[in-house]
């Protein structure tokens, strides 16, 4: 089974180098690793051409954000299986991608997730912990959505359901998921581990305003799939991330 890794990039020359090195050495073997940069201006394609050939697909070209970006890198991908790393987050151990291709082994699962921590400078400086539990049908009508930095997913549902729509703003990967795991109901497989090291700094929750933005995509991510959820169901999303804290 083939795993495709896909890293996207805007001038990210403070952290691209440990991300890459935390994709290469991986002990799994049949990666494959694409890195789509948004035509970066410092040193960034510099160092992802430090890596040679051990980067499988490189492309520098302007894009219309991040999630523009990982389209680009899913409709570059021939793997079985498509996960995405930021160009700031790093895999938590060597084996991240062996654990992951043990639980697609079983022919019926369609999609991996797992748990996913927050560092801020180096990963022993935790700030957050998201342990996201195993799903139940009807989960995100309770706030649930899984990390998205550790989701993986069989390359034939973006085929089949498509990829980011680049109209949700920062929610945009919280709507691909809603899509692809509550309304067309894949099957999931959750690995009880630390899959993600997340550097802090999200943009969806750099301040209340983007925050209150950010629900208003929630809302619209439920309203362009055509799915009525519960009046409180986005204001739970939020909720859970005060018990990450806690944690």
């Amino acid at each position: 089974m083939k795993i495709s890794v896909i890293t996207v990039v805007f001038n990210g020359e403070k952290t691209i180098r440990e991300t890459i090195e935390s994709v290469l050495s991986q002990d799994y073997a049949a990666v494959e690793y694409i890195v789509v940069d948004g035509s970066s201006t410092d040193g960034t394609q510099n160092i992802v051409k430090s890596f040679g050939d051990r980067i499988t697909k490189f492309v520098s070209e302007k894009d219309k954000g991040i999630y523009d970006a990982m389209n680009k890198g899913i409709q570059l991908a021939t793997g079985d299986v498509v996960g995405l790393l930021n160009a700031d987050d790093l895999f938590a151990s060597r084996a991240v991608l062996s654990e992951v291709a043990a639980a697609f082994q079983n022919s019926e699962v369609d999609a991996v997730y797992g748990d996913l921590r927050y560092f801020d400078g180096t990963p022993d400086r935790v700030t957050r912990s998201w342990r996201a539990g195993t799903y139940r049908s009807g989960l995100f009508l309770w706030g649930w959505m899984p990390p998205h930095p550790t989701f993986f997913i069989r390359r034939h549902w973006y085929q089949n359901f498509g990829g980011f729509r680049l109209d949700m703003g920062t929610s945009a990967d919280y709507e691909l998921m809603l899509r692809m795991i509550h309304k067309f109901n894949a099957n999931l497989t959750y690995v009880q581990k630390v899959l993600v090291f997340m550097r802090t700094g999200g943009v969806s929750n750099l301040s209340v305003k983007n925050r209150l933005y950010a629900n208003q995509n929630d809302r619209r991510a439920w309203n362009v799939n055509q799915i009525k959820p519960f009046p409180m169901t986005t204001m739970l999303k939020p909720f859970r991330k005060i018990l990450q804290f806690i944690h």
